[in-house]
């Protein structure tokens, strides 16, 4: 199964609740904090909402 490394890049301070809630679902806290999540359509929905806040790698 396909996994993916999500990477906080950008604050999440000041954006609309949504965004923030998305990045606290995924699990990420601080800058620089990463989780390695799977691959599907669920996480990938979760990213695409947020993608301007993190970086994302194959792992």
């Amino acid at each position: 199964m396909a996994q993916i490394k999500v990477t906080l890049v950008n604050s999440p301070i000041g954006r609309i609740p949504a965004q923030r809630k998305t990045v606290v679902a995924l699990g990420l806290g601080k800058l620089g904090s990463s989780v390695v999540k799977p691959d599907n359509a669920a996480v990938r929905g979760m990213v695409n909402s947020i993608s301007h806040l993190v970086k994302v790698e194959e792992a």
